[in-house]
C-alpha cells in the first residue's frame, strides 16, 4: 500500500534532541486485553499477535502470568505461549507479578518479563495488596531469580503523575521508587500516566528529575494513557527529552482494571504517525497495523478508538 494510497504525514525532520529511532513497546496483546470483558478466544488472540510481529513491530507484550481470579481474560497464558509461533527477531515480554508467576514463566521458556509497581500508596493497596515499600519485598525474588536466569527484566511504574485517589503525584516521590526498581536489577523503568492525567510541562519535569538523580534517559521508557487526549503530546515532550522506548497499544485498546477512570492507551497507529511526520525510524508498517487493528475490532464487536485507524476507514 502506497503512501498516497494511505495518506502518510509529510516527513519533516527535527531533531531538536530527538532520537533517531523508537522501539514501540507493544501492550495491546496484554495491556489493551486484559479489560475485555468478553473473554477473547485464545485463536483470536495468536493471530493478533501474528498480525502485529508481520507488520514489524519488534516487542509485542504477549501475555500475564497473573492469576486467573483477578484477570480472567488472561487465564490462557500457558496455553497462548505454548502455541505461539515466535517470529525471529520479535521479543515476546510477559507480566509476572510474583515468584508463582515467575515460576510459570520459566517453565514456558519465556526470557523476557516485566513487573508491575506503584508509586502510590492507594494504587499499590489495591493493585498489589502491598504498600510502596512493602511491594520491593515481593519484587527482589522475583527479579534476582529472573536475572540469575539469563531473563531481561522490565519494570512498570504506575501513578506517575496522578492518583484518582490522592490526586497528583510528586514527582520525586515518583523517582525513588522508579530508582529503587532500577537498583534491583531491571534494565528498563516504564512511567505510566495510567488514568491519563499528565501534561507535557510535567513530564518535561519528571524527566529532568530522573536524569538528575543519575538515570539516564536510555533506561526510561513512558506509557501514556489518552483519557485527556494529551498521550500525543506527552509523547512528543518525552522524546524531546530523548526518550527512545513509548509503549502503545494497536487500535488503542486497553485500560486499567484497577482504576476505572482510565481510558485507552496512546494506539499504536497514531504514535507510528507522529514518528513518521517527525522523520524518527522504527520499524513498523502503518497499512499493517490499520489492518491488525480493524481485523481485531471486528472481533470485538466496536470500531477501533485510533484516530488514526478511524481516519483510513477504519
Amino acid at each position: 500500500m502506497g503512501a498516497r494510497e494511505l495518506g502518510l504525514p509529510e516527513r519533516v525532520p527535527s531533531r531538536d534532541g530527538l532520537p533517531e529511532r523508537v522501539t514501540i513497546w507493544e501492550v495491546g496483546p496484554r495491556d489493551g486485553l486484559q479489560n475485555e470483558q468478553a473473554v477473547v478466544p485464545v485463536e483470536v488472540k495468536l493471530e493478533f499477535l501474528d498480525r502485529l510481529a508481520a507488520a514489524g513491530l519488534g516487542v509485542l507484550e504477549a501475555t500475564s502470568f497473573v492469576h486467573p481470579k483477578w484477570v480472567p481474560q488472561l487465564a490462557d497464558a500457558e496455553e497462548l505461549l505454548g502455541r505461539l509461533d515466535r517470529r525471529p527477531g520479535v521479543r515476546y515480554p510477559v507480566l509476572v507479578p510474583n515468584e508463582r508467576g515467575l515460576d510459570r514463566a520459566l517453565a514456558a521458556g519465556v526470557r523476557h518479563i516485566a513487573v508491575f509497581g506503584s508509586a502510590t500508596e492507594t494504587f499499590a493497596q489495591r493493585n498489589l495488596n502491598s504498600t510502596v515499600d512493602g511491594q520491593f519485598a515481593m519484587f527482589e525474588p522475583v527479579v534476582g531469580r529472573a536475572r540469575a536466569e539469563g531473563l531481561e527484566v522490565r519494570a512498570y511504574l504506575s501513578m506517575c503523575f496522578g492518583d484518582p485517589w490522592e490526586g497528583p503525584v510528586p514527582a520525586e516521590q515518583v523517582v525513588r521508587v522508579g530508582r529503587r526498581l532500577l537498583d534491583l536489577g531491571c534494565s528498563q523503568l516504564s512511567l505510566g500516566d495510567t488514568v491519563g492525567v499528565a501534561t507535557a510541562g510535567q513530564v518535561e519535569r519528571l524527566l529532568d528529575l530522573f536524569t538528575g538523580a543519575g538515570v539516564g534517559v536510555d533506561a526510561l521508557a513512558v506509557h501514556f494513557h489518552d483519557t485527556y487526549g494529551q498521550a500525543l503530546a506527552n509523547t512528543h515532550a518525552a522524546l524531546r527529552k530523548g526518550v527512545s522506548t513509548v509503549d502503545s497499544s494497536a487500535g488503542g485498546l486497553g485500560g486499567c482494571p484497577y482504576a476505572e477512570s482510565a481510558t485507552g492507551n496512546l494506539a499504536t497507529e497514531d504514535l507510528v504517525w507522529l514518528l513518521d511526520g517527525l522523520g524518527i525510524e522504527h520499524g513498523a508498517d502503518l497499512g499493517e497495523l490499520v489492518a491488525a487493528s480493524r481485523w481485531m475490532a471486528e472481533r470485538l464487536g466496536r470500531p477501533s478508538p485510533s484516530r488514526v485507524v478511524r481516519a483510513l476507514g477504519g
